[in-house]
């Protein structure tokens, strides 16, 4: 019963990891999404600014002592989505114009003038998740991915005049060292 496994027309990459929400989390969120993104060969803006707005408002807005918050990125065909979902579904984001003298208040700002599409969905209680979509231009959205395989094995032949192995010098007898020559 062999089956041919046909790959889909894109292929579909994500990143998934949970993080503690504090700070230091939403840091690390920045910084993994940076390396995944150049894992993947795509460009760093706007998706690390957007990761780090959207880990950061977690971070702050979403934190639940002793629950962590997930940041999710995923590249389906030309588009690059990031998520993050907290346990503060309660409490729903919603873009509001800020004070110009206020030191706080312009993620969201950021976030919809860096993405193609973002909001907000519910999630099963008490969870919520921030989203936001980047249009990836065409040379920049990733290559499907086919399968190759490593190098094989083959028997082993010793190249031609190869030497015989070299050997450690004998052992001095007990109670004497080796002089340094």
């Amino acid at each position: 019963m062999n089956q041919k496994l046909v790959a889909p027309e894109h292929a579909i990459r994500d990143f998934s990891v949970l993080l503690s929400p504090t700070p230091r989390g939403a840091r690390l969120a920045r910084l993994l999404a940076t390396q995944q993104l150049l894992t993947w060969g795509l460009p760093l803006d706007p998706a690390q600014l957007i990761v780090a707005e959207l880990a950061n408002n977690a971070a702050s807005h979403g934190r639940v002592p002793g629950r962590n918050f997930q940041l999710l990125l995923y590249v389906v065909g030309g588009t690059l989505r990031i998520e993050v979902t907290d346990t503060r579904g309660d409490d729903i984001p919603c873009h509001r114009p800020s004070d110009p003298t206020s030191e706080s208040g312009r993620g969201l700002t950021l976030v919809t003038a860096l993405a193609d599409r973002w909001g907000v969905s519910r999630s099963l209680p008490p969870r919520k998740t921030v989203w936001a979509e980047v249009t990836l231009a065409a040379s920049q959205a990733p290559e499907r991915e086919t399968p190759h395989s490593g190098p094989t094995c083959g028997p082993y032949a010793p190249p031609t005049g190869e030497k015989a192995p070299r050997q450690a010098p004998p052992l001095p007898p007990a109670g004497q060292t080796h002089s340094g020559e």
